[in-house]
């Protein structure tokens, strides 16, 4: 399936940890990393069924299971994460950003010959702060989801050419013709159908893209 999901009715289930995580990353030292502007970080949050439902029909790089991304943005000396999570498009620390999870958090970069879309869209992302979060995961439909952001914000930069790609998404259980009950409960209290085949994209999907590198591969 080619979402992220960072919400359950607006409200999902994010482990509280109490370990240390000032000025690093999950297992990686954040000053080995360099954060740049522009770099994309990827989180395993572990929120329930529908998590469940969606790793088990999403690919990621190295077989990783990756439930939400953010965007980085640095300004001055703090270091920020644009991100469509809970109930809007939002801005939020990078400290915020990584004592959501205890899974190692990953960082891409756009490759060199991509880099020039960068201002563009972070300036794009910063121009949607606020706007509802995309609790139905359809496209284009004036929300957003964590991923569609990312997507729409290198596809402005791009010329309004698509930059990641959008796939069909699929909400059954691998093999079979049946949805996951996770999915028909979630989308029967929406009271919308199963947007089955419709087209979309999760961070498991970008995070195998040939136009970025993996900064801090498996240790």
């Amino acid at each position: 399936m080619y979402i992220c999901m960072m919400s359950y009715r607006r409200s999902i289930l994010i482990i509280a940890i109490t370990l240390f995580f000032s000025n690093s990353l999950v297992g990686q030292p954040l000053e080995s990393i360099r954060l740049s502007t522009g770099d994309l970080l990827f989180e395993d949050l572990d929120c329930g069924p529908l998590c469940d439902a969606i790793e088990q029909v999403t690919q990621a790089y190295d077989g990783h299971h990756f439930s939400h991304i953010g965007l980085v943005y640095k300004r001055s000396d703090t270091i920020y994460v644009i991100e469509a999570m809970g109930s809007n498009v939002k801005a939020v620390t990078l400290d915020h950003f990584v004592k959501r999870t205890p899974h190692k958090v990953y960082v891409a970069r756009l490759k060199k010959q991509y880099q020039s879309l960068i201002t563009p869209a972070i300036q794009f992302a910063l121009s949607t702060i606020g706007t509802p979060y995309d609790d139905a995961f359809l496209y284009d439909n004036g929300k957003y989801y964590c991923s569609e952001l990312i997507y729409d914000a290198f596809m402005k930069a791009n010329n309004n050419k698509p930059f990641f790609r959008l796939e069909p998404m699929t909400f059954k259980q691998p093999g079979t013709d049946e949805f996951y009950p996770a999915w028909i409960e979630y989308y029967s209290k929406l009271e919308i159908n199963i947007p089955e085949g419709k087209p979309g994209i999760n961070p498991g999907g970008i995070s195998l893209s040939d136009k970025i590198v993996i900064l801090n591969p498996v240790d």
